[in-house]
């Protein structure tokens, strides 16, 4: 009889989802992922910017959308205690769990008001936010403020998927393209890894290679398809480490 009680109390724990955990200040890695302790959570039911995305702004500029989307979720979360749901792991990206997230004491989730602010679109399957994007767009908030390619097609360089926001003309499609994908990628602060797509990383399941520093395939990488912050960035993404690359440990 007990043998049976735990084997109904193990059969629970895989079939019933996670319950909260803990409250922690939590740490933002980007537009739509944060990292509470050593678990890193993509926040549920959104698609938003990674910090090497560059949009259009009103004015027909280049900017970097995907540095102010992390700034947005730094000033929702603003060093308070964060709780999140763990929703299990996140079939889009490696090493990260699908977390729906909220400030402690606060009832609208992390990922609403993103696509409030219009700082992350809605990609949930029953459109959960679909009203929220609407008012967004409708305002021009955020990203909608200018012209844009949706965050998953920037990840995987979908150069000729639709265009979105209030900015977009379809006279200047190929300068806006290239604004969008230009062939020197920002790099942003702090994150000096370079990534690669490359066709024969696809025999280990990778879309493409991340270069360090150490790398002596890193000089002469002149024109990188991304910037990541940390090698679990890189990894999450699906990019693997170039095997020309010296261990950290060992590096100086």
């Amino acid at each position: 009889m007990r043998s049976r009680f735990f084997l109904v109390a193990a059969l629970l724990s895989i079939v019933l989802p996670a319950g909260p955990g803990s409250a922690a200040t939590a740490i933002v890695r980007d537009g739509g992922t944060l990292q509470l302790g050593n678990v890193t959570y993509r926040l549920d039911g959104i698609d938003a910017p990674t910090v090497d995305q560059l949009c259009i702004d009103q004015n027909a500029d280049s900017w970097t959308c995907g540095i102010e989307a992390r700034d947005q979720l730094v000033k929702l979360t603003g060093g308070k205690q964060v709780r999140c749901d763990d929703l299990g792991p996140d079939p889009a990206t490696r090493k990260r769990q699908i977390g729906l997230c909220k400030v402690e004491g606060e009832t609208t989730s992390l990922s609403q008001l993103l696509v409030r602010s219009g700082f992350a679109l809605n990609a949930d399957a029953g459109g959960r936010f679909k009203a929220d994007e609407a008012r967004a767009k409708d305002d021009r908030q955020g990203l909608w403020k200018g012209c844009f390619v949706a965050p998953r097609e920037f990840r995987v360089a979908k150069k000729d998927g639709g265009l979105l926001g209030a900015a977009c003309r379809a006279d200047r499609d190929r300068e806006i393209r290239e604004a969008l994908f230009p062939e020197e990628l920002v790099m942003p602060a702090s994150c000096n890894i370079k990534g690669k797509f490359a066709v024969r990383a696809r025999v280990t399941g990778n879309l493409g290679i991340y270069h360090l520093q150490a790398c002596r395939s890193y000089p002469g990488l002149t024109h990188p398809d991304r910037w990541f912050c940390s090698e679990d960035d890189a990894q999450a993404a699906g990019f693997r480490r170039a095997y020309n690359c010296r261990s950290p440990a060992k590096g100086k």
